[in-house]
């Protein structure tokens, strides 16, 4: 008579990852065509000629900072400024995606997020296993990422007032933080390069390095996790303690000794749920009985939030930028007198 964990064996079709996957490509090839469209419009800006490949709006996902300050300066005077109305439209809704799934952003569509994934597999084969840091120097070197965070916030939603957003806002640096970004990695400076590959290192040798402990974004991200009402649920009755979810756990979460996984270091990714050997006993709900979510679930759930709230913001005109060919044309030769200091208080 078989067991009931052989009984309860996942099939392949229940499993989360292929669905994960396909959105993860999906949306790198979706940042590399945006990518290379603004490129594109940027060396056509530059060489003087007509524009013939427009400005991708979406390259504002880039630019969480301008969206954060955008997000306080609509709350505090109800208007969305047109100068990136995409960045704060997609900051909407990537904080939308961290309350409804969890972290899920990070882990089925954030392009750096991929790149850790498999720079952990590059780990596992030059280390033949994951090496994880003992939790006395996980603990606080996690807290980085939220004291990055809370300078942000400090910065912006304690210290500027409404002149102040405006001025940002309208600043000639904030109008092309878009340019400036492209400049910085496109001519970055030795130390800037010397920063990259020591981070890529360090995720090699530490997996998920820059997503556990320096990223912000995923700071702010999982603070608003922790209101989700969606979480990975553990039924104990048929559990058996193999503690195989917690080895496939990126974060290192003890899954297989918590009812819940409240979190906020938990991306939803659905890989403890995969490598359940007993289905059923793990699932991704809004209870312990209800409101249960596949992954085919999440990966549409995802891709249908973003094709809704960008729809939705082109056909209100909230989309594209209202700054004109002459103007892109004119900032563009005087970007090197453009800093950011000197944007928030011109």
């Amino acid at each position: 008579m078989e067991s009931t964990e052989l009984q309860g064996i996942h099939k392949l079709p229940t499993r989360a990852e292929p669905y994960r996957r396909l959105v993860q490509f999906g949306f790198l090839a979706l940042t590399v065509w945006i990518g290379y469209r603004f490129v594109l419009f940027v060396a056509q800006l530059e060489a003087g000629i007509p524009v013939m490949v427009p400005r991708p709006p979406g390259v504002e996902a880039f630019l969480p900072i301008s969206s954060l300050i955008s997000l306080k300066y609509w709350l505090l005077t109800g208007v969305w400024n047109d100068v990136h109305p995409a960045g704060l439209a997609l900051f909407l809704l990537i904080l939308g995606i961290g309350f409804a799934l969890k972290k899920a952003f990070c882990s089925w569509v954030c392009p750096f997020g991929l790149l850790s994934e498999y720079l952990e597999k590059l780990h596992r084969v030059l280390f033949r296993r994951q090496i994880r840091l003992p939790g006395w120097l996980d603990f606080p070197l996690r807290g980085v990422k939220y004291l990055l965070l809370a300078f942000f916030l400090w910065a912006i939603l304690l210290l500027m007032g409404e002149q102040s957003l405006a001025r940002f806002i309208d600043s000639p640096y904030n109008r092309v933080a878009d340019i400036k970004m492209l400049k910085f990695f496109a001519l970055m400076s030795d130390t800037t390069m010397w920063v990259l590959l020591i981070l890529l290192a360090l995720s090699v040798v530490i997996p998920y390095f820059w997503c556990r402990f320096l990223c912000p974004y995923g700071a702010l991200l999982g603070v608003v996790s922790i209101f989700s009402p969606l979480k990975v649920r553990r039924k104990a009755e048929t559990c058996t303690d193999c503690q195989r979810c917690t080895a496939a756990c990126p974060a290192s979460i003890a899954v297989e000794r918590l009812a819940a996984v409240s979190s906020d270091e938990c991306h939803a990714c659905l890989r403890c749920v995969d490598a359940c050997p007993v289905e059923g006993t793990l699932h991704f709900s809004l209870t312990a009985r209800r409101g249960r979510l596949s992954g085919r679930a999440i990966a549409l759930i995802i891709v249908l939030a973003f094709v809704l709230v960008s729809g939705t913001a082109h056909l209100a005109g909230r989309w594209q930028t209202s700054i004109t060919l002459d103007e892109y044309r004119y900032h563009v030769q005087h970007l090197d007198e453009y800093g950011h200091n000197r944007g928030i208080v011109e």
